[in-house]
Order: structure tokens, then C-alpha cells, then sequence
């Protein structure tokens, strides 16, 4: 009798541990509700609180993910706040001094889920006020890169009440903000008054625009927050493909909801000097943060330095390469070098400064040395093996040449130039040893150029003619032409060039509406939204002639100094960066079509202009309920209707 007593009572307790599993052995419903807060001290709402320690219970085990970059504290704290999940509750601990008659919002966003199966809580915010009263209003809206329009993820975004021009160099924002991947914000527990809105990407957390390294954004618009009662459509899904319901929400609609703050980053004329290197044996490099009039003033310490360099600056002169023309000095490890340069002192002028460096070659002279001897061995035994074979074989190795490159080639357009490139700065260049011809009939006739250096490049030169519609051509440049500034010519070049013929074209004819600035550049991108071809806009159009078939994108930019550049903004001069504007939708261009387009410039807000395909920025993908009781309830045969709180209907 004990025995079966004894069995039975085993046969309860195996029975009672098997349904205590985790998981669905059984068929059961799933878990797909989540985390509801059940209470919190001080309370959500409270008033006159003066505790700075706010602890948040919720009915089950909670996590919170990314709470440096998705939790912002309103108004912007100076000293992090520490903000942790333990078991059931978030606990709050903020570090500054509580001020008087302010409303504190913590805005969680969407970083808490159940600890267990992932169940997303949506966007959550806790509310309290040191004063009688919580200030509920709200201000949304966009930040841009006013380069691209590309939103900008992660950017604080806040309000000034004083309205001055330059408090935001000494004043922090009052309310804040951080954008999401569509670069949207909104700034909650707004009290009434007038604002202006800015963005920073804040380096030195003091909430004010101290760095000119640092992007921004602002705006003389000023806003006074409102609200209205308004509704909108919420879908109840059956299931993945099929409606339950749609039903009217009523809600609080703030005002404004569509503030876009441009952001960009300052040109930065702080100069200093950032590094020099030696990587290549022939050339000694500078960089800097910012141009001068001026290159380096170099002066050789353990070499003789009159007349030993080749200078090649970059167009904005912030990176500069001193060729050295002795290859003496080429072939010297290491060079000890006085060099005097404008930098920017503590008060932002620039005054002379003399640096003593020192430059090593990146791979010493002894083994360059070895590596040609290497070279030198192989093609000996591959000479060998040629004369074992009988085949014909050289004696002399040959000579080195200098390699130009030269581009485009093969198929060209009629607006095209040819670029010719040496990879070393050259000594001389006999024009009368460059040759271009056209093909009539059968036979080349020399045809007239223009052949100058690139402005911007010294190692660079650039030919241009009148390129005829389906016509051949061929570009010749003798032996021994050009010469580079070691001693090395050039072989004999032939290139053959060939002009498309106009039915292998499009055109595209762009009308302009919507804004009256004047000096517009229209440009065409690919699908990586990099600029094809640009010109201005006369009258209200422009005609792009010649376009190659395929898929554009087209953008357009106020060119208010007439520079043919996008040129960004400043603060400090009260400038904002030019404006930009993106076509929404892609353009086809077909060989033989004549495309045109009517653009109205201000017919999208300038958010909703860049189309998605050419967006780098993409939108994060919403955290949603699982929902997987709607497959058990086919399983089932039961029907199953759940909303956005994972509750059954």
C-alpha cells in the first residue's frame, strides 16, 4: 500500500514538473504581450516632486537596450543620469540638481522589452514636474544633411526660448531631443511660449555650440507649440494578409510637426598641422587642417635643399607633396628637414610656427636595392629558359618608361576632355610630339586641340577639341615626348578614340518652379548619388544634350556665390548652408528619347524629397510583436484577432 502510495505520488510530481516547462510543449498560447507599467514612484504625472531617484515597475521582466543613444532626460542633463533595468523595474538616477517649476520628461523611445521573449513595449515616456503644473506640449520635425537632404540619425535636437542670434554659443537648449533613422524628432513637455529650434551633434556633452568640428543646424523661424483634437485610422489585421477592422483613434495632434532644421558642418579654418610621412621614397607629404596662401617654407639639415623639391598642393592647399627632384635624395633614408607654416594660435590667429622633422623612408634604400636585383635574377632565368627553348630572348633587359594614363578611352561624348596623367611630376613635355587626328574616309587628318595643365593637379594635363557626332579619332604621342623629372620617357602612346552618334543619346529638358532664388545648378546622379554631369540653370530650364541611356536621379542647388560648388554654412556669420533640392522620383533616360521634366521645387517638403532608392540613411525596421498565436489559432481552427498592445480582441 505505501508503495503505490509512493508511485502515485511521483506520477503528481513528474506530472506537475512537466507543465512547468518553459516553452509551448503543449500546443499552447504564446507570450505576445508586452511589458505594461503597473506603477512607479513618484508617479507618472506627479507634481512638486524633489526626489531625484524615479523607480518604474512593470508585470513582468523587462530589459532596456541602447540606453545611451534611445533614453534622453528633458531638460538636458551635464552629468549623465544612471539608468538601469533590475528585474522588474527601471530604476532612474539623475545626477544634477532638480530645478524649480520644470517639467522632466525621460523618454525611453523603444528600448524596453520583456526580458524573455523580446515583446517591444513602443515608445514610452515618463513624466514628472518640480512645479504645480506638467507642461504636455510637443514640437516634431526633421533634421537633414543640407549637403544631401540624407536624414541624420542621432543628432540631438532641442529648443532655445531666447531668441537672440548667438545664444546657442552660451546658452544649452532648454528641452531636447535625438533624432531616429528618418532623422525625426520630437521634443516633449514643451511649456507655452515662443522657440526656436536647433540640432548639434554635441563632442564635449555641454549642449551648446562650442566646436566648429561640431554639424549644426538652426533657424531664425520661431514657433509658438500648440495642440488640436484630431483621429486617425488604426488597421486590425487578421492575419498577414487580411483586415479585421479599421477603426477611427482619436488623439492630441501637437503643433508644429513639421520643423526641418538643414545640419551641417562649418568650413574649418582653425590650421594646424595634422601629420607628415614618407611613404613613398620620392616624396615627402604635409597635411593639414585647413589651406594657406603659402605651401611650407622647407630647409634641408642634413642635405642641401636649394631648388630640391617639386611642390604639389591640393586645391584647397591642405595637402601638400614636396617631390624630391635629386634621386641622391631619393635614395637617402632619412631626411632632417626645418620647415616653417602658418598655424591657428589659442586665439584663433595665425601666426608662424618651425617644426624640426624628421622623415624616414618607408622602405630603406638597402631594400629597394634588393628588390631590383630580385627583379633583375627573375628576368634572367626567364631569358634562360627562352634561349634552353630556342625561343628568341633578350640580351639587354629593357628599359622602364613612364606610364601615362589616359582617360576616357575608347568610346567618348562630344562634351568630353581628355585627361593625360603622369604619376610623377615631369620635367618637360614636347607638344609637337602629341598628335590628334580625325578619320575622313579612310584616311587620319591632323585636327587642331588645346592641350594646358589641370588647374588643380600638377602631374595632370588636359586635351580638348571639337569632338564631332559618330567620328573616330586616334591620339598619338611620340617616343621620348615626355619626360618626368627622374630622367624617364615616355614609349610611343597610340589611342583610338570614337564619338558616339546622336541616336545613341537622350535629352533631358528640366523646367524649374517653385522658388524664385536665382543661380540654380541642376545636376544628374547615379543610382550612388554621385554627381554625372551639372550645368545652370537659364531662365527657368536647362537642356542636358548628350545623355548616356540609363536611370538618374536629379538634384539642384542655389548657388548663391556662383562658385559652380555646394558651399555649407556658418553660424557665427549668420549664414545657412545653400539650399538643396531632390527630384522624388527616378528619371529613365532612353537612347533616342527627348525626356522632359516640370519640377516644382517646393511641391514636397524637402524630408519627403530624396527618394529612398539613393538614401544611404535607411529607415530602422520597427520592432514588432511577434504575434505567433495568430499561426497557433489556424492550428487550432480559432479565430484570433490581436492589436498593436499584443492584447486578444
Amino acid at each position: 500500500m505505501k508503495k503505490l502510495i509512493y508511485l502515485l505520488t511521483l506520477s503528481c510530481c513528474l506530472l506537475v514538473v512537466g507543465c512547468a516547462r518553459m516553452g509551448n510543449p503543449d500546443g499552447g498560447w504564446y507570450d505576445d504581450t508586452p511589458p505594461r507599467v503597473i506603477g512607479s514612484e513618484p508617479a507618472d504625472k506627479a507634481t512638486n516632486v524633489k526626489a531625484r531617484r524615479i523607480v518604474i515597475n512593470f508585470d513582468e521582466f523587462i530589459k532596456v537596450a541602447d540606453v545611451q543613444s534611445k533614453v534622453i532626460v528633458s531638460p538636458p542633463q551635464l552629468e549623465t543620469p544612471e539608468i538601469k533595468a533590475a528585474g522588474k523595474r527601471i530604476i532612474v538616477e539623475l545626477k544634477d540638481t532638480l530645478k524649480d517649476n520644470t517639467t522632466y520628461t525621460i523618454d525611453f523611445s523603444d528600448a524596453i522589452s520583456d526580458n524573455n521573449e523580446g515583446n517591444p513595449m513602443g515608445n514610452y515616456t515618463f513624466t514628472f514636474s518640480t512645479g504645480s503644473q506638467i507642461d504636455t506640449l510637443e514640437a516634431a520635425g526633421y533634421v537633414l544633411n543640407a549637403e544631401n537632404l540624407e536624414p541624420i540619425k542621432g543628432i540631438l535636437v532641442g529648443l532655445c526660448q531666447d531668441l537672440s542670434d548667438t545664444i546657442f554659443r552660451h546658452e544649452p537648449m532648454i528641452r531636447i531631443s535625438r533624432t531616429d533613422s528618418r532623422g525625426h524628432f520630437a521634443v516633449k513637455g514643451v511649456a507655452p511660449g515662443t522657440y526656436r529650434a536647433y540640432a548639434l551633434q554635441d563632442a564635449d556633452d555641454n549642449y551648446v555650440y562650442s566646436q566648429k568640428s561640431e554639424m549644426i543646424a538652426f533657424s531664425h523661424d520661431t514657433f509658438e507649440p500648440s495642440w488640436m483634437p484630431d483621429t486617425r485610422q488604426d488597421t486590425i489585421w487578421r492575419d498577414s494578409l487580411h483586415i479585421a477592422n479599421i477603426v477611427r483613434v482619436p488623439y492630441t495632434h501637437f503643433l508644429p510637426d513639421d520643423i526641418t532644421l538643414m545640419a551641417f558642418t562649418a568650413v574649418q579654418d582653425s590650421r594646424y598641422l595634422i601629420k607628415t610621412e614618407r611613404k613613398e621614397p620620392e616624396k615627402l607629404g604635409f597635411f593639414f587642417t585647413y589651406g594657406d596662401t603659402q605651401p611650407p617654407v622647407l630647409r634641408g639639415l642634413n642635405f642641401d635643399s636649394d631648388s630640391a623639391f617639386v611642390v604639389e598642393s591640393s586645391p584647397k592647399n591642405d595637402t601638400i607633396y614636396y617631390w624630391l627632384r635629386d634621386t641622391t635624395l631619393v635614395n637617402q633614408d632619412t631626411l632632417n628637414i626645418e620647415a616653417q607654416y602658418m598655424m591657428t594660435d589659442t586665439a584663433g590667429v595665425l601666426v608662424s610656427k618651425t617644426d624640426t622633422l624628421e622623415f624616414i623612408a618607408k622602405t630603406p634604400y638597402e631594400k629597394r636595392v634588393k628588390a631590383k636585383e630580385k627583379e633583375y635574377e627573375k628576368w634572367l632565368k626567364e631569358q634562360e629558359k627562352k634561349k634552353k627553348k630556342g625561343s628568341s630572348y633578350d640580351s639587354i633587359m629593357p628599359r622602364k618608361f613612364l606610364q601615362l594614363r589616359i582617360s576616357p578611352s575608347g568610346s567618348i561624348d562630344p562634351y568630353s576632355r581628355i585627361v593625360i596623367e603622369s604619376p610623377t611630376p615631369l620635367q618637360q613635355i614636347d607638344t609637337a610630339g602629341i598628335h590628334l587626328a580625325t578619320k575622313v574616309d579612310s584616311l587620319f587628318v591632323p585636327l587642331r586641340y588645346t592641350f594646358r595643365q589641370h588647374p588643380d593637379n600638377i602631374r595632370q594635363y588636359v586635351l580638348t577639341a571639337q569632338w564631332q557626332l559618330g567620328a573616330e579619332y586616334s591620339l598619338d604621342i611620340d617616343s621620348a615626348a615626355v619626360t618626368d623629372i627622374y630622367g624617364l620617357e615616355t614609349n610611343a602612346v597610340k589611342q583610338s578614340l570614337k564619338v558616339k552618334t546622336e541616336e545613341d543619346y537622350s535629352t533631358l529638358e528640366i523646367n524649374l518652379s517653385g522658388v524664385r532664388d536665382t543661380g540654380i545648378v541642376v545636376q544628374l546622379l547615379n543610382g550612388s548619388d554621385a554627381v554625372v554631369r551639372q550645368q545652370r540653370v537659364s531662365g527657368n530650364s536647362t537642356k542636358f544634350l548628350y545623355v548616356n541611356p540609363g536611370k538618374y536621379y536629379i538634384r539642384a542647388f542655389v548657388d548663391a556665390n556662383g562658385n559652380n560648388l555646394w558651399d555649407t554654412g556658418d553660424y557665427d556669420a549668420d549664414r545657412q548652408p545653400e539650399a538643396v533640392y531632390y527630384y522624388h522620383q527616378e528619371t529613365e533616360c532612353k537612347a533616342k528619347w527627348d525626356v522632359k521634366r516640370d519640377w516644382d521645387l517646393a511641391a514636397q517638403p524637402r524630408y519627403q524629397q530624396k527618394p529612398l532608392a539613393i538614401t544611404k540613411q535607411k529607415p530602422d525596421q520597427q520592432k514588432k510583436l511577434k504575434n505567433r498565436n495568430l499561426e497557433r489559432a489556424k492550428q487550432l481552427g480559432i479565430e484570433y484577432i490581436q492589436d498593436k498592445t499584443g492584447m486578444k480582441l
